[in-house]
């Protein structure tokens, strides 16, 4: 099927920009077939899909009439596995991104890694329905895979959220490396498995000297990966805080997987905004605390989005952070550039007339490759901030 493209929009998939929208098209159709995109002159642009997605409605997959057959995909994974040689090589990781999306090439399809297993994200059905194809490609390219499962990111009531594909299980958890620490996985409990691996450089930073002697908060903490990260750094004490239930069973198990005794640390079962105001009461004060929430979280008192609340958080953390304290501030949120994201934080600092440094600033690790016709796929923006009160 031939999809005719507004002239407006020619010039960004000329230069490669992959991510198609429904304002592109002179005329909206829907299909699960592979599509060409045209100009209102007929000339080729470019050769993808349609699917029903989070963001936009399809993805270009190339710019050359080629067709999409096992050979096509096979290059694909071929070419991302050359470019992780350095995680495949390094003992002290052994989970990270295989294949991430359109920066390696296939809007839609993510692929992760964890200790010989590989976990495929699909982010909609037109892509879904040419499974088949993908994995006997992936299969071909990776050998060594001894067993795949796969979460389900886009609705339907056909298919469970997440399942074994083909292969091996995996233990429960299945304990991972990444950085010389130990991460208790699990690759079948739904669609998250306990470590966002796209954080790996900043608990890199904790382990490597950056918590050491330090007392470290870590907000919104889910398992508790930054907290780990902090104890086997050095940290004298760590306070992890999470709304979830689950996240006190879970931090538990990371700090036993790694010979910690998690009655060292203090695992917290609050909403994160009550415990700023509960911390200031009781005068507790963190040498490091870690701000990583959610893109959207609600409670039964407040909405939060990153791009309208951040700067409120940030507030909340200067009352309890410590002299000459860092803050780790962080966003996974696609919609707030790091221009944007910096002034945030920035304007609670300079109004609360403290001095203050920038010691690091992270974005995705190479393992999460992205392009430059993307910005928008470089979600990931980290400041470490050195703050004198």
């Amino acid at each position: 099927m031939k999809l005719t493209i507004k002239k407006r929009a020619v010039k960004k998939f000329l230069k490669g920009y992959p991510l198609i929208q429904e304002e592109d098209l002179v005329q909206m159709k829907k299909t699960t077939e592979w599509v060409e995109l045209i100009d209102q002159q007929g000339k080729f642009l470019g050769k993808g899909y349609l699917g029903k997605q989070n963001k936009g409605i399809g993805w270009v997959l190339s710019q050359k009439d080629e067709p999409f057959d096992q050979s096509f995909f096979e290059l694909k994974f071929l070419t991302a596995k050359e470019k992780r040689t350095s995680y495949f090589n390094d003992e002290q990781t052994t989970a990270f991104r295989l294949f991430n999306g359109e920066g390696d090439g296939i809007g839609g399809l993510i692929i992760d890694y964890y200790d010989s297993f590989a976990v495929f994200s699909w982010y909609n059905e037109t892509l879904y329905l040419a499974r088949e194809v993908l994995l006997k490609a992936f299969q071909a390219a990776y050998p060594e895979i001894v067993g795949i499962y796969e979460k389900i990111r886009f609705e339907t009531t056909r298919l469970p959220e997440s399942q074994h594909v083909t292969g091996e299980e995996a233990k429960e958890p299945l304990l991972v490396q990444e950085n010389g620490v130990t991460y208790a996985t699990y690759l079948n409990e739904g669609l998250m498995t306990g470590i966002f691996l796209d954080q790996k450089e900043v608990r890199g930073a904790l382990i490597d000297g950056l918590a050491l002697g330090k007392s470290v908060l870590n907000m919104f903490s889910y398992t508790g990966a930054f907290s780990v990260a902090a104890a086997m750094g050095g940290a004298t004490e760590t306070t992890s805080v999470d709304l979830a239930k689950r996240s006190l069973k879970k931090t538990r198990e990371q700090f036993e997987v790694n010979g910690l005794t998690p009655d060292a640390h203090k695992i917290i079962v609050m909403d994160v905004f009550e415990y700023f105001k509960y911390a200031q009461r009781k005068g507790f004060s963190y040498d490091v605390i870690v701000l990583d929430p959610p893109s959207f979280a609600r409670n039964k008192k407040k909405v939060f989005r990153v791009a309208k609340n951040y700067g409120e958080m940030v507030k909340d953390s200067l009352s309890i952070l410590a002299d000459e304290g860092i803050l780790i501030a962080s966003t996974n949120a696609a919609n707030v550039s790091i221009d944007q994201f910096q002034a945030m934080i920035e304007d609670e600092l300079i109004s609360a007339e403290y001095e203050y440094q920038i010691s690091g600033v992270y974005r995705l690790p190479d393992d999460f490759q992205t392009i430059d016709s993307f910005p928008e796929g470089n979600y990931l923006k980290v400041f470490v901030y050195e703050i004198k009160k």
